[in-house]
């Protein structure tokens, strides 16, 4: 495995002192998995053996070495994608297998796949109906502990889906319409967590079954990442949003300013010369105790004709300075050399040595970024 560069001399050259590229404070190796183009992984024990394994696409890829993989069933094609946009671990059907949820655009149909636990195919159930996924994620919007599963699908409806019990979910209604984007987060303070799109934020009711969410258009932020990260970037006591543009050049925070009960947003740029910035995780890679952002360029996101498509894919860690945010190399370079973020990634401890690792898919193919620390760490 070969350690990645960590830096480029243009790149110090051409982004601003809000952005700047520098030597990495940890280390990552490389790791290709394989070259399948399914743009989701997901990270979780498949076997019950005591091991993290990768699934991603028609295959789950054994740990801790993901050099055995196994079929999980073949995932239909449509042209440069495949139909799976999303692998969020669940057990559904509470056997103690984990199954796990996606869905795709072109079916728009919200499904979970069965862990047979035995090797053979895994069996696909229909959640719902719900129209075109740009990807899905899960948010703990009832605060009980356990996940509920929502769907981004633009210009369409939005709904969450609450599991009820072995392999029942019940459908509750957010909003009428709403764009590409999805965030989840206390904006307000009020102690309920709100879901951010990107037209504004939509209040959560104090009964989730029979409230009504109420819309703030504070912003309208075109097609944005998805999630879109909630948090107090600034440690000033309000929320904040980490906000990528998904089919453009972009990567911005959002500063919650509050007078009284009036809530508005002040822009500051992140990194304005990349594009394609369409899936983020907000986790503390350094292990200093603070989060930092994990984000990259999607690559071929439709098929290479979003702005800046053809660009060179790279995936980065920003770390906050307290001031604003500093841009760290992962990777970075042309197809082979440089690996992009996909539609939806992991970050998750592989090898049990106390440091976060990477795990992304694409159409660049299934990578792992092993953590190694700071050098002489």
């Amino acid at each position: 495995m070969n350690i990645l560069k960590q830096s480029l001399p243009f790149l110090l050259l051409s982004l601003p002192l809000f952005a700047a590229a520098q030597e990495t404070t940890v280390k990552f190796k490389k790791l290709v998995i394989a070259y399948e183009s399914t743009e989701s992984v997901g990270v979780f024990d498949v076997d019950n053996d005591g091991t993290l394994d990768l699934v991603s696409g028609s295959f789950w890829y054994k740990g801790p070495a993901f050099l055995d993989r196994f079929l999980i069933g073949q995932v239909k094609r449509f042209g440069e994608y495949y139909e799976d946009f999303s692998t969020i671990p669940m057990d559904v059907n509470e056997d103690g297998k984990m199954d796990f949820v996606t869905g795709g655009w072109f079916e728009g149909t919200l499904v979970w796949k069965e862990n047979p636990g035995d090797g053979s195919e895994w069996k696909t159930h229909e959640i719902a109906k719900t129209g075109n996924i740009e990807t899905t994620r899960g948010f703990d919007i009832d605060g009980d502990g356990i996940l509920e599963i929502v769907p981004n699908t633009p210009r369409k409806a939005l709904a969450y889906y609450k599991k009820t019990g072995s392999n029942q979910f019940e459908k509750f209604p957010v909003a009428d319409i709403h764009g590409h984007g999805l965030g989840f987060g206390d904006i307000n303070g009020d102690g309920r967590g709100d879901l951010v799109i990107s037209e504004g934020w939509l209040e959560a009711p104090s009964d989730l079954k029979t409230g009504k969410w109420i819309l703030h258009p504070d912003f309208n932020l075109g097609d944005t990442s998805i999630p879109m990260i909630v948090t107090d970037v600034n440690s000033d006591g309000l929320a904040d949003l980490i906000v990528g543009q998904a089919h453009e050049f972009g990567l911005f925070w959002m500063e919650q300013k509050k007078e009284g009960n009036q809530i508005s947003f002040v822009k500051h740029e992140i990194d304005p010369y990349q594009s394609q910035y369409h899936t983020m995780e907000w986790v503390d890679i350094d292990n200093d105790g603070q989060n930092e952002l994990v984000t990259g360029k999607r690559y071929r996101a439709h098929n290479g004709k979003d702005p800046g498509g053809k660009d060179y894919a790279g995936l980065y860690y920003f770390k906050w300075n307290g001031e604003s945010f500093t841009k760290n190399v992962i990777s970075y370079g042309p197809l082979g050399e440089g690996k992009g973020s996909g539609l939806y990634f992991s970050v998750a401890d592989l090898n049990d040595d106390g440091w976060k690792d990477i795990v992304v898919a694409g159409k660049d193919g299934l990578v792992v970024f092993e953590n190694l620390g700071r050098p002489n760490n």
